[in-house]
């Protein structure tokens, strides 16, 4: 079947129906209620929100519940049509065509949307591929149906994913063993003594942690998995759930010439390098920063709409603190930027604790805030320089 006649070339096509190309299609649709939107997806077009993906269990939803708008209620109330359950093979740049398995598609512009892929280390044994990874609703599906009867869980991966999961496990009784080659937990976002006040209340709630380690081998017997650690010390468990972080999609982007680094390279417009070729969300670095978080979404996404419809606008980030949905101590944070000199400076309160990153002449430049310090949030938020000016 060929899309191509029944698009004008006046037509915008968005590939990925994540949070990235709905939260676009909403900020368009807000500028411009009859422009031509196709949305192109290999899921069926449903909206779900991510983030609850990794605290569901204790809010007792299924993988299902979690979906609070199907395709046909999204294409109706967004006016767009979804070509859902179509892989995009390829994208030419000088047709301004891209291939999908359910015919060529043209566009005037096109919106990258694609997100990420959970990084899966190469691991031995012979249950290698047995190995869990949660970035989609499709995923976690398969993983609730993995862990149902089932009583331990091992994670390999103590960042932020590593601990929500970590956490709602504990909170469905699950026991839970968290592998990490870092010597603590959230070891990119955290200082020390911030990481050990949460270590402490997730091992209260029952994780067992293993830092300063990784697996080297998974392996099954029986029922159960071995994981071999490279200390030498191994775990049983039943299910096994890597969590070791993201990395964008860019394949694509990269076949068809698209300049791409960590992520699809992108300016401060959201345009790639290739005219009318746009990119946004987990899948699309804009100055060196790839910031797979809610709020980047939703800042790039109302810069992205006017330049779709020809108008003007530049991407600019505010300091974006990022909640860890840790209810054994919840965790709000807003790490320093790479390059920012200074001192973490900690204050223990009652209930909680507060960490400032503060410069050499006392401007704030990162928080760290754990328990009845997160009320602290919209305070020192204003006091933070922004990400991107």
């Amino acid at each position: 079947m060929d899309h191509q006649k029944d698009l004008s070339q006046s037509s915008i096509v968005i590939i990925g129906s994540g949070l990235a190309g709905f939260t676009v299609i909403r900020e368009l649709r807000k500028l411009d209620k009859t422009v031509p939107i196709t949305l192109v997806t290999r899921e069926s077009g449903y909206f779900y929100s991510k983030p609850m993906l990794s605290t569901a269990l204790a809010s007792n939803k299924s993988a299902e519940q979690l979906v609070s708008t199907d395709a046909t209620g999204m294409a109706t109330q967004l006016e767009v049509t979804i070509l859902g359950e179509a892989d995009v093979s390829a994208i030419d740049t000088d047709s301004q065509t891209i291939e999908t398995s359910k015919g060529k598609i043209s566009y005037g512009k096109l919106v990258l949307g694609l997100g990420a892929d959970q990084i899966r280390l190469p691991l031995q044994g012979n249950a290698a591929k047995e190995v869990i990874t949660v970035n989609d609703l499709e995923e976690y599906a398969e993983f609730r149906k993995a862990i149902e009867g089932k009583k331990r869980v091992a994670i390999l991966g103590a960042g932020l994913i590593g601990c929500e999961f970590a956490n709602d496990l504990v909170l469905g009784s699950y026991e839970v063993d968290v592998i990490d080659l870092a010597p603590q937990a959230l070891g990119r976002l955290l200082p020390n003594e911030a990481a050990q006040a949460l270590q402490a209340k997730l091992s209260e709630a029952g994780v067992r942690w293993h830092f300063g380690t990784t697996v080297q081998s998974i392996d099954r017997n029986g029922d159960c998995l071995t994981i071999t650690l490279a200390n030498g010390s191994t775990i049983t468990s039943d299910v096994f759930l890597s969590a070791v972080g993201l990395k964008p999609r860019i394949d694509l982007a990269h076949a068809a010439g698209i300049a791409t680094g960590n992520g699809i390279t992108v300016n401060r417009q959201l345009a790639t390098s290739a005219k009318n070729v746009f990119a946004i969300g987990d899948c699309a670095e804009v100055e060196g920063l790839v910031l797979p978080y809610v709020m980047p979404i939703m800042q790039a996404a109302r810069a992205l709409a006017p330049n779709l419809l020809g108008q003007e606008a530049t991407l600019t980030y505010p300091a974006m603190p990022v909640m860890v949905k840790t209810p054994a101590l919840p965790t709000i944070v807003s790490p320093p930027a790479k390059d920012a000199v200074g001192t973490w400076k900690i204050l223990p309160v009652e209930g909680g604790l507060e960490a400032r990153f503060e410069s050499g002449d006392g401007q704030l430049l990162g928080f760290a805030l754990l328990g009845t310090a997160t009320a602290q949030r919209g305070a020192l938020t204003k006091e933070l320089p922004p990400i991107l000016q």
